[in-house]
């Protein structure tokens, strides 16, 4: 979403200020921190890079620095008398207006401009159509979560779960399509929670967006994240017949302890989440599944964090993001009583990331010898003459090819497997020339 955000406001800069982006920090005239405040570490990196841009402030006091995204939602002012090199401060909601905030803060030079606010639907509205030639674009359909789990700080920061006109995003998807974009990753924080009405008055909500954008030409392949299980229905788990619907599916649990999901307000217990997983890989068998998880929430015992370690032997995710719970200001958890000891902390996380990397490890390993359709997304930047793309399971794959360019789709044999990349040869099918006019038929 960050990232998504970052290319919205570079259009909106260039459109609006005809400003052009540059690699040197010395050489901007504003300095913009797009910042993420989910996890401490995060956070605290946004004032270490600004302590960083400090200096070019001092050299040339005319450079703008303007801070945005949940961190500045969440410190707001307080932003300002740690860091006051700062000129500009707006949330993830805001950044549309970022052209009027550059001029207040030019005119008035020694005020911040500050608006964290949370203007419904207006962002999009106000955002201009991307012109990025990318063969994977991203695609936000909804914003902020509703859900108010215990330990999280979106809902403060990104606000309630707000749902883009279902029009509008047909007409972006449309838009990137015609820029070359094959594959589309549909963004939201809890993006199995989009509710629309359709140009007839009906109720939509993800899978018909999926089934939607499944019939504009050009794009072959479509991605969602991130869902949550209780927005999981089985009419979205039946969208999984859809060929276009890419092969893997990254589905939040945090814990495998129903005592730790309840105090998380997580509203959903193992078993339903297991019978999620079950349901999609009938339909897909093999799935690279991915997961959140986070270790030593307040009050977790050995006991509850074994049965962490027992669901995911027993579901056998192909890979996860773990996290040692970090305290967020404003959340019901932060003011919870921290009892586990940070020497737990780290070992049940060592353990926890021990035993995915090898379920990982074995997942990737399963598609040596196989053959994959790859959408190439660049050049390797460790080894020269090589491309790399990924797979239909959103697996990272290294390769040689004299005569394929980037957006291309080929088939490849996967060669090697090593911890986080694949390796693999070119067959010399052409998947493009396969696919061009094609219709894709939706499996109901």
């Amino acid at each position: 979403m960050n990232e998504y955000d970052s290319e919205k406001l570079n259009d909106v800069l260039r459109q609006n200020l005809k400003m052009q982006r540059t690699m040197r920090a010395e050489d901007a005239d504003l300095l913009f921190l797009n910042t993420c405040s989910i996890r401490e570490k995060a956070q605290e990196k946004v004032f270490h890079q600004l302590g960083r841009w400090r200096k070019f402030k001092l050299q040339n006091p005319d450079i703008l620095i303007a801070v945005g995204g949940c961190v500045a939602t969440q410190e707001g002012k307080k932003i300002k008398n740690r860091s006051p090199q700062v000129d500009i401060i707006f949330g993830p909601q805001t950044i549309h207006r970022l052209p009027e905030m550059i001029k207040g803060a030019i005119e008035k030079s020694n005020s911040v401009e500050i608006d964290i606010s949370f203007p419904e639907i207006e962002k999009f509205d106000y955002l201009p159509s991307s012109n990025k030639k990318s063969p994977s674009a991203y695609l936000s359909i909804m914003e902020g979560c509703s859900k108010y789990c215990t330990f999280c700080v979106v809902p403060y920061t990104r606000g309630e779960e707000v749902n883009r006109r279902f029009d509008d995003i047909l007409y972006e998807a449309n838009n990137l399509a015609k820029f070359g974009a094959k594959e589309i990753i549909l963004l939201g924080q809890n993006v199995n929670a989009y509710k629309s009405v359709d140009y007839h008055g009906q109720n939509v909500g993800l899978s018909h967006l999926i089934r939607y954008i499944s019939h504009i030409d050009g794009v072959y392949r479509i991605r969602h994240t991130t869902s949550h299980p209780i927005d999981f229905n089985d009419e979205l788990i039946n969208e999984y017949k859809n060929p276009k619907m890419a092969n893997n599916l990254h589905l939040p649990v945090q814990s495998g302890s129903d005592a730790i999901l309840s105090k998380m307000k997580r509203k959903h217990t193992t078993l339903e989440y297991k019978s999620i997983i079950r349901k999609i890989r009938k339909i897909r068998p093999n799935i690279n599944l991915t997961s959140d998880f986070i270790v030593g929430y307040p009050g977790e015992t050995e006991s509850e964090f074994q049965e962490t370690m027992e669901f995911i032997s027993d579901v056998n995710f192909s890979d996860a993001y773990s996290f040692i719970y970090s305290p967020r200001p404003g959340t019901p958890a932060s003011i919870e009583k921290d009892d586990v000891l940070e020497f737990d902390k780290k070992r049940r996380l060592s353990e926890l990331q021990d035993l995915l990397r090898q379920q990982s490890l074995n997942f990737s390993e399963k598609m040596l010898g196989t053959k994959q359709s790859v959408l190439i997304e660049g050049n390797s930047a460790k080894r020269a003459k090589e491309l790399y793309g990924r797979t239909d399971n959103n697996k990272v794959v290294n390769f040689q090819s004299k005569n394929k360019k980037v957006g291309s789709l080929v088939e490849v044999i996967i060669t090697e497997v090593k911890r986080n990349t694949l390796y693999g040869e070119t067959i010399n099918n052409d998947i493009n020339s396969q696919l061009n006019g094609s219709r894709v038929t939706i499996a109901q």
